[in-house]
């Protein structure tokens, strides 16, 4: 277990992941707290979600949200923190990176600053702009509302001083038609002596005097009882001792809006909630709802709302349409309070421009060019400015990189590299000091090299096989896997791997190839080779395969598959067990000498339907223990591989269900003997059976050291290989 433990703390060290600081072990820790409160969560939703499955309650509420979101905070600045510190000690290492890096705090991250600034500064600048013209537009149609109902006013009271009634038809009719063009949905009312009459566009509401808050002239954005908006003026005029009160208003609503806003854009008046449509999606505009209001107030102010207008076309691509909100004070017509509107302009900065220079036509092409002119200017020395602060980097940190690569090189025992010279300062002097060092040390250790070359290929076969072996265990959510390979010399003839094919899938190999020393180990890295291709990427030779006429029909007995030759599916990459077995059995039997052979168990697993489909070409018969003791064993298939050509194999699935452990293993875990016999499969079960809960890891250590202890210290006669594997 020790072991375990110090191969991989050196491993992770390898990698950098192992923590070096109090700092890392506390954001391990505090991350492993969150992911373990997030698994409770999650089981936690999980059993409610099959309570309410059955009936029972299942709404209460999920716990530790705020905890997980408390640590994910925590987790986030202490990974922050980290990432500094990497930063520091990793990528700042380089005097390039550091030379780029001050560059970038010098000048480019300044210039992009101001550049922010300067375009949040124009948005924000843009966004008072466009609400102010929409506000303008809004006003100027007040006051035209009011001028116009002053005229009618004056008319009217003057029929009233010579005792004409306002209901008399055509009273009005030389007005309205002269208003209508300006405003086609205007309406006209009159109140005198406690009467009230209509003229103009008529709606279903009874006409009313204006309410009491009014005392003098008004005119404005209001908003009725129905939560309709309307730019309505009042004009009171004395007449005798009587006063008459002239009301006009238009109804703000999509047309009314789309002719005010028809020089600026698409005008949108909500409250509290407005929707707004731009290429298809909805984009939500929120406001909080005002305070002191009753539940009431608030609903009538959130179903408020009118849009028209259109957002005139781009006159080019970098012509983009905004969004632009603000408030629009409006008042209540029944009480008089004062209230206000979430106003959203949607137009084009090109729109902008023109309302702004919109008198000063040639000034304003003037002050484009000119901006647009100081902007390339101000462009080209920033590229030149950063041209040139590169190229400087560049030299102070050639000779600083010729050097380093020239200690690399000399590090790994490179004695021939020499760095070139190109200038003529300290930097090279050093340069050619280098040079003159490694020709000496290259006469000095010639003989040493040679020696050292033969021992280094030996270590090398030994490293390449071991890269061969998975060097993590690749785990899925419904199967964790284990694998363990013991050599009887420096190199192995058993062979174990675990294939990835997919989230889901994955593809258990194990095998013993015959003899032992380096042919098995060649062998061995054959058999590791062509598994991979054959099941990752498929066959590049398809066509040499039989056709499809030719193979034999499959059948199916008791869940057992034959077929006399692989079938080939259009567009797989992959093969099932007995298809790659085949083709390996092939592939051997013309490749090497005839008595070289190997016994390979493949089966791949599919999560989703947690069943094992595989085939095993006369390795020892795999087992799955279940979780009461029971074995099954895993002997379907057929005879060794690479012994005789043209044979079948026969491939079967078995369900895996949980907690089931599936174990393989080679001869050298079954056949050591001692004073009292072989190992046998006997003892294996036994100390499966006993151990079955333990961790992968765990019983892949008990079982080994029980095989060792066996031997008694006698040498090892054969590779012991155990894989493990337990459905979740």
């Amino acid at each position: 277990m020790n072991v375990s433990l110090r191969y991989l703390r050196r491993k992770l060290a390898d990698a950098g992941l192992m923590p070096r600081s109090r700092l890392a072990y506390f954001a391990l820790l505090m991350l492993s707290i969150e992911l373990l409160l997030i698994l409770f969560r999650g089981l936690f939703l999980l059993f409610t979600r099959a309570g309410s499955e059955i009936g029972s309650a299942a709404n209460a509420p999920a716990p530790l949200g705020g905890w997980i979101t408390f640590l994910t905070f925590v987790n986030g600045i202490l990974f922050a923190a980290l990432a500094l510190r990497w930063m520091r000690s990793t990528l700042m290492w380089r005097l390039r990176n550091r030379l780029i890096v001050t560059y970038l705090f010098i000048g480019v991250i300044p210039v992009g600053l101001i550049a922010a600034i300067v375009l949040l500064s124009g948005y924000l600048i843009a966004a008072q702009f466009a609400i102010f013209m929409a506000s303008y537009d809004i006003h100027v149609e007040v006051d035209n509302l009011q001028q116009a109902n002053a005229e009618i006013s004056g008319r009217l009271a003057d029929a009233a001083r010579r005792g004409v009634p306002l209901s008399q038809p055509g009273i009005l009719q030389e007005n309205l038609a002269a208003l209508s063009r300006d405003f086609p949905r205007l309406q006209v009312t009159a109140t005198f002596k406690g009467k009230s009459e209509t003229f103009g566009t008529r709606t279903k509401m009874a006409p009313s005097k204006p309410p009491g808050w009014i005392t003098s002239q008004y005119g404005g954005l209001v908003a009725d009882a129905d939560r309709s908006l309307h730019l309505r003026t009042v004009t009171l005029t004395s007449v005798g001792n009587d006063v008459l009160a002239v009301e006009a208003e238009v109804p703000v609503d999509a047309p009314e809006l789309s002719r005010i806003s028809k020089n600026l854009g698409e005008i949108s008046l909500g409250d509290n909630q407005l929707q707004v449509t731009e290429n298809g999606e909805n984009q939500e505009f929120t406001l909080k709802e005002k305070k002191g209001a009753t539940n009431e107030e608030n609903s009538k102010r959130a179903a408020t709302r009118a849009r028209g207008g259109s957002v005139p076309a781009a006159i080019n691509f970098l012509d983009l349409e905004f969004p632009f909100g603000g408030l629009l004070g409006i008042l209540d017509w029944q009480t008089g309070k004062k209230d206000s509107l979430f106003m959203m302009v949607r137009t084009r900065m090109s729109v902008l421009y023109q309302r702004l220079f919109l008198s000063y036509s040639e000034q304003a092409a003037l002050i484009k060019t000119a901006l647009f002119g100081i902007g390339i200017f101000f462009a080209l020395i920033e590229l030149v400015a950063l041209i040139i602060g590169l190229r400087l980097t560049r030299t102070i940190t050639r000779s600083v990189a010729a050097l380093y690569r020239g200690t690399e090189c000399v590090n790994r025992g490179d004695f021939r590299h020499r760095i070139e010279v190109k200038t003529r300062d300290q930097l090279a002097a050093l340069e050619t000091s280098f040079n003159s060092m490694t020709t000496s040390l290259e006469a000095l250790i010639a003989e040493q090299k040679e020696k050292q070359r033969l021992e280094s290929e030996l270590a090398i076969a030994q490293e390449v096989q071991g890269q061969l072996f998975p060097r993590l265990e690749r785990q899925m959510a419904s199967l964790e896997v284990h694998g363990v390979c013991r050599p009887a010399r420096t190199v192995s003839g058993d062979y174990y791997d675990f294939l990835p094919l997919g989230a889901e899938r994955m593809g258990i190999a194990v095998g013993d190839i015959s003899g032992k020393g380096i042919s098995a180990a060649l062998l061995m890295a054959t058999v590791h080779s062509a598994v991979r291709v054959y099941e990752f990427g498929g066959l590049s030779d398809r066509a040499t395969l039989p056709p499809a006429a030719a193979l034999a029909a499959a059948r199916s007995k008791g869940g057992v598959a034959t077929v006399e030759l692989p079938s080939v599916g259009n567009g797989n990459v992959s093969h099932s067990p007995r298809e790659v077995l085949w083709l390996l059995n092939r592939h051997l039997f013309h490749s090497t000498p005839p008595e070289k052979y190997a016994t390979l168990f493949l089966g791949i697993f599919d999560g989703s339907s947690r069943r094992l489909t595989y085939s095993n070409a006369g390795h020892l018969p795999p087992m799955i223990l279940g979780k009461s003791g029971d074995v099954r064993r895993l002997d379907v298939g057929g005879t060794v591989i690479g012994l005789l050509d043209n044979i079948s194999y026969e491939e079967k699935s078995v369900e895996l269900h949980s907690q089931d452990l599936f174990v393989a293993y080679s001869d050298g875990i079954t056949e050591p003997e001692n004073e009292y016999g072989e190992f046998g499969e006997a003892r294996l079960l036994e100390i499966l059976r006993a151990n079955q809960h333990l961790p992968l890891a765990r019983l892949s250590e008990i079982i080994t050291a029980a095989v060792l202890d066996w031997m008694s210290g006698a040498e090892q006669p054969d590779d012991v290989t155990l894989v493990l594997a337990r459905a979740h």
